[in-house]
């Protein structure tokens, strides 16, 4: 596409993700969803308990030309006709983001098209436009996923997105694999914690709201540090000592009681947090986005608080929550309608990429 011309009113773009363990390639026209492949090397980490870098490295290696082939012949399109390429260039696991970047430049110098590096966050929600139109103006963001757990502002998708909170130590995801582990169930911990818990009672073991005292959150008037902010490594420690006196009693562990507990803590304090952020920064409507986003009970939660606060709430499909090249090419298209400048190849990707630097 030359950036001379007149900014096409529905680009066609080509989206490639490959931050973790999902290998991504996503074509998008405008706003419409045309192609959306996705090859997952989780069945590859189960052993481990965990994403493995370097195995995620060199399953997108292997991946991402039947990939990119799919997505093609998905969307019945040939890369001569696309208008822009774009690529995840962070946050995300650095071997693996270099593949998809490396994948990407070469896909630009090949064809000549204009590139564009993306910020993996706001992907997750400018996908929104794919399922459910136009994004509206004041609106927030909760991403909650394995490696993420933040709440945006997004005053303009493609150049005006603020963090207010993230957490300070793991994801929530993460929270939910490491309790699985803990309590024999397995990886990835997501799923079967929230299938277990429909089976437990949530309140039977009260489990800490980690950065939700006053010395942390502080008032509307005087916010404390963390008012936004998540933490679960305490409650991923009480979970372990909980599992641990049970043991040491020689009693049976309930398992669904603690699952149903620990899951109650974690949408608990994530949902209040979010509905807070809302109403304290003028924000009208809430976008759920990330892999956690498929919970039930954190669906559920968030959207009873959303109701009663006057919120209103937006869910992808859980296809466009999880990891995909759809979303890249979702928020690149909004970049070029923008009137956004390509990035060139010049770039390096960027694990620790703010939300901030929506493009590079």
């Amino acid at each position: 596409m030359d950036m001379s011309a007149p900014v096409p009113t529905a680009p066609l773009v080509l989206g490639i993700e490959s931050s973790c363990d999902e290998t991504g390639v996503g074509i998008v026209r405008g706003t419409e969803l045309l192609a959306n492949a996705v090859s997952s090397s989780m069945d590859e980490h189960v052993r481990f308990g965990g994403v493995i870098p370097e195995i995620a490295s060199r399953a997108h290696l292997d991946a991402f030309v039947p990939t990119l082939r799919s997505a093609l012949d998905t969307a019945g399109v040939t890369l001569e006709e696309v208008d822009a390429l774009a690529v995840t260039s962070g946050p995300g696991l650095s071997g693996a983001l270099m593949v998809g970047v490396a994948a990407a430049k070469a896909l630009a110098l090949a064809t000549g098209k204009p590139l564009y590096a993306i910020n993996h966050l706001v992907a997750h929600v400018g996908v929104g436009v794919l399922d459910g139109g136009d994004l509206p103006e004041s609106l927030g963001a909760l991403l909650v996923s394995g490696g993420h757990t933040e709440i945006l502002k997004v005053d303009a998708l493609a150049s005006d997105v603020t963090l207010l909170g993230a957490t300070i130590d793991d994801a929530a995801g993460e929270a939910y694999d490491k309790v699985a582990r803990l309590l024999g169930l397995g990886y990835p911990g997501g799923p079967v914690i929230d299938r277990i818990a429909k089976e437990g009672n949530p309140k039977a073991i009260r489990f800490p709201r980690g950065l939700t005292m006053p010395k942390f959150t502080g008032t509307a008037e005087n916010p404390g540090k963390h008012r936004y902010d998540f933490s679960f490594s305490g409650l991923k420690t009480a979970v372990a000592r909980c599992v641990e006196q049970y043991r040491a009693r020689g009693e049976e562990v309930p398992v669904a009681d603690i699952a149903a507990s620990f899951q109650e803590a974690v949408v608990d304090v994530v949902t209040s947090k979010a509905v807070l952020a809302c109403r304290e920064h003028g924000m009208s409507t809430l976008l759920l986005g990330g892999g956690v986003a498929a919970n039930s009970r954190l669906r559920e939660l968030l959207a009873a608080r959303c109701a009663s606060a006057g919120i209103a709430l937006r869910v992808p499909r859980p296809g466009l929550c999880t990891d995909n090249g759809a979303m890249v090419a979702a928020l690149a298209a909004q970049v070029v309608m923008a009137g956004g400048a390509p990035s060139g190849i010049g770039f390096a990707a960027d694990s620790g990429q703010p939300v901030t630097a929506i493009t590079l």
